[in-house]
């Protein structure tokens, strides 16, 4: 029988969700994705095959770096997102592009949809920011139907962006119990056990975006200061402690002096998968 996900979340859960939708509207991710990250989005619709007149949902979609190529190719999509000021950048650009796709406004863990209801279920550096892995796991195979592709993007540990994270840690609040660390979707074991013997195959592969924009140590940090909400959330709650505050100065300077490649730029490692629904 088909479900969707209606049932009631505990209180912890609503109010965990809310922070993280009120931290994802910090500052402009818009700008990171158009600006920053936008290969990512063209990457990942080639990878997942999505052609014309697919069906395709693109999970935790922020302004629709995926939904809007995809749409493009002529595929129906559906665009979610936790956070509703980043789908209304995406209706902008996407009207900019003459795409036609719906937008909702859906949690990755509880998406309101059928069971085996799209063709290509797709999440690029999005649902891994999911704070319970194996249940958004559970909900992106749910509501792929059998024979159908789930297609994922996820920052690595290594990586520069799972590197940030941990360069971070010491200076946020710890995660509540039950969350885990956003860059273990970088993991292909870990992404494995989430989806389990439920795909077959399944492909991956670690890949580099280049980053020249922000190149310079000091550039990247301050444009994450002011554009990433994570990073905007961490300095926030060191207002009142400069001491702590020029210590997160200096280990983000650190961090892009070390990603620096030797023509300047910086190399940010990503796992590609593309799983087939069995």
């Amino acid at each position: 029988m088909s479900t969707t996900q209606t049932q009631s979340q505990p209180d912890a859960d609503v109010a965990l969700k809310a922070k993280h939708r009120a931290m994802w509207a910090l500052g402009d991710y818009h700008a990171v994705a158009t600006e920053i990250i936008p290969a990512l989005g063209p990457v990942l619709v080639e990878a997942a095959g999505i052609t014309a007149g697919e069906h395709v949902l693109d999970v935790a979609a922020g302004s629709g770096n995926v939904a809007i190529p995809a749409a493009a190719a002529g595929a129906h999509v559906i665009a979610t997102d936790l956070t509703p000021e980043l789908l209304d950048h995406g209706r902008d650009d996407a009207a900019e592009a003459g795409v036609r796709l719906d937008w909702q406004v859906a949690d990755a863990e509880h998406l309101p949809f059928e069971d085996a209801t799209f063709d290509v279920v797709t999440s690029c550096v999005g649902a891994m920011f999911a704070p319970h892995h194996q249940q958004t796991a559970d909900e992106l195979v749910r509501v792929c139907r059998p024979g159908g592709r789930i297609g994922l993007i996820s920052w690595t540990p290594s990586g520069f962006i799972g590197q940030m994270f941990a360069a971070m840690k010491p200076y946020v609040a710890p995660p509540p119990p039950g969350a885990q660390p956003p860059p273990l979707w970088g993991d292909l074991e870990h992404v494995r056990e989430l989806l389990g013997d439920r795909v077959s195959e399944v492909t991956a592969s670690q890949q580099l975006l280049g980053v020249d924009r922000i190149a310079e140590p000091a550039t990247f940090r301050e444009y994450f200061k002011s554009h990433y909400g994570p990073t905007i959330a961490a300095y926030r709650g060191l207002a009142d402690d400069p001491v702590r505050t020029a210590e997160l100065d200096r280990a983000l300077l650190d961090l892009a002096e070390r990603f620096r490649t030797p023509d300047g730029g910086l190399a940010w490692e990503y796992l590609l998968v593309v799983a087939t629904r069995v």
